[in-house]
């Protein structure tokens, strides 16, 4: 199949994609990505903060959802903690796991012993989401953080999507232990850049995009990497949160979802829009049509005017502007 260089995939060798709120959600797939992944060329590689399975684990899902990958198409902030831990420990170092057996797993793989008890004398802890984490494991850890171990995260995130809406990540009961210890954690998971360079190193890649639904993770880890990004509205962030988002958490397109990579690059950049007037005065923002009643391109132009104007302020100049301002909750 010959790629569209004209869409926003086709300009790219490699999609870095996020997969709660991007790619699925629970058993469900966003709206469009089957269809949209089967048709990119580029090497998609799937980047996850969620460390509670393996890569291995997460293949089997995206597969079982239709998706085609296997254990090497799949980065988890488990293999980056790892990683981080193997550098900087020597081999056979006991490190106290709070995660999954999954996670414990990745520990074991890069030579380190995984236990899960302070009376085993760790020198580190890793900290991973698990729904079965309770008070016994966060004890555990306390202690031995106080004690002096070193304290890696495989993400901050304090909310994780699934079907059911919104629950704790693994960053609320980071903050639990942050709470508890009055020590901060080395987080590898994104906004950091370690996971996006762990993914590239998988390959020979000249033009990759990172695509995501976290402006405060996915987008942040992509500006943090020096990396063009891509905004999707499927999970976590909002089109105010867009709109409030500071520097560095700014993407460079937006879509609705996954069907954005098909669009043409230029109708899903942040930026001026065809059709759509922004102007900016006495502190607020105007947006006015010019012939355009498309509520996604106005988002664009509204954001980019906001960025550039420094104020959160915006106002309909029109009938189609207050339309498409009321079509998002902004105005």
């Amino acid at each position: 199949m010959t790629a569209d260089l004209s869409a926003l995939a086709g300009a790219h060798d490699c999609l870095l994609l996020d997969l709660d709120g991007t790619v699925f959600r629970g058993p469900t797939p966003t709206r469009g990505a089957l269809e949209t992944l089967a048709t990119v060329g580029a090497r998609k590689l799937y980047v996850t903060n969620n460390a509670s399975r393996s890569a291995g684990e997460v293949a089997d899902h995206l597969t079982a959802l239709g998706f085609t990958a296997d254990a090497g198409d799949v980065v988890t902030s488990a293999q980056s903690a790892a990683r981080v831990l193997g550098r900087h420990l020597p081999r056979d170092s006991k490190v106290l796991v709070v995660g999954t057996d999954s996670l414990a797993a990745e520990i074991a793989l890069v030579g380190l012993q995984p236990v899960r008890s302070h009376s085993d004398a760790p020198v580190a802890v890793v900290q991973g989401h698990s729904p079965h984490t309770g008070w016994a494991d966060l004890a555990e850890a306390a202690l031995s953080i106080r004690a002096g171990a070193l304290w890696v995260a495989t993400n901050a995130d304090v909310t994780l999507p699934t079907e059911r809406g919104l629950l704790p990540g693994n960053g609320s009961m980071v903050a639990a232990l942050r709470a508890a210890t009055g020590a901060e954690p080395e987080v590898v998971g994104k906004p950091g850049a370690t996971m996006l360079r762990d993914a590239l190193a998988r390959g020979v890649f000249h033009e990759p995009l990172v695509v995501g639904d976290r402006l405060d993770t996915d987008i942040g880890a992509a500006n943090a990497a020096g990396l063009p990004s891509l905004l999707v509205l499927s999970g976590v962030s909002t089109p105010t949160d867009l709109i409030l988002a500071p520097d560095g958490m700014r993407p460079t397109y937006l879509a609705k979802d996954l069907r954005g990579l098909r669009q043409p690059a230029a109708c899903v950049r942040i930026g001026p829009q065809p059709g759509w007037c922004t102007t900016i005065a006495e502190g607020a923002v105007t947006l006015t049509s010019q012939g355009s009643s498309d509520a996604f391109s106005a988002l664009r132009a509204v954001a980019d005017a906001v960025w550039r104007g420094g104020t959160a302020m915006v106002v309909a100049g029109d009938r189609c502007g207050r339309d498409a301002l009321q079509r998002w909750g902004l105005g």
